[in-house]
């Protein structure tokens, strides 16, 4: 069974960097990409990024492109999201996913199995 626990949210001012860190469990290489989400408040859960599961392809959306860095360590079972130039609209709750057996464009909720439980970020302007 696979698990996912994100850790690294915090408080931060606005211009500054979080990492965000994504502990899985129960991996293999048939359990594909990863990736980050982040829901703020009243909001729908917004696509962050994306990473394959050979680390060689990334996807970003565009607000964030430029400023964040994916990246993921599967020796480790880790997955992580370096943030930068944080902005107070950059405060939500950020979530980490894993393909696991569902298919479809990365970009989409609906194209992963498994999810973590989120870890707030906020950032204060």
């Amino acid at each position: 069974q696979v698990q996912l626990v994100e850790s690294g949210g915090g408080l931060v001012q606005a211009g500054g960097s979080l990492t965000l860190s994504c502990a899985a469990s129960g991996l293999s290489s048939r359990d594909g990409a990863m990736g980050w989400f982040r829901q703020a408040p009243g909001k729908e859960r917004d696509f962050i990024a994306a990473i394959t599961w050979d680390g060689g392809s990334t996807y970003y959306a565009p607000s964030v492109k430029g400023r964040h860095n994916i990246s993921r360590d599967n020796a480790k079972n880790t997955a992580l999201l370096q943030m930068n130039g944080l902005k107070p609209k950059d405060t939500a709750v950020y979530y980490c996913a894993l393909q696991g057996g569902a298919t479809g464009s990365l970009y989409y909720e609906t194209s992963y199995q498994y999810w973590g439980q989120g870890t707030q970020v906020t950032v204060s302007s």
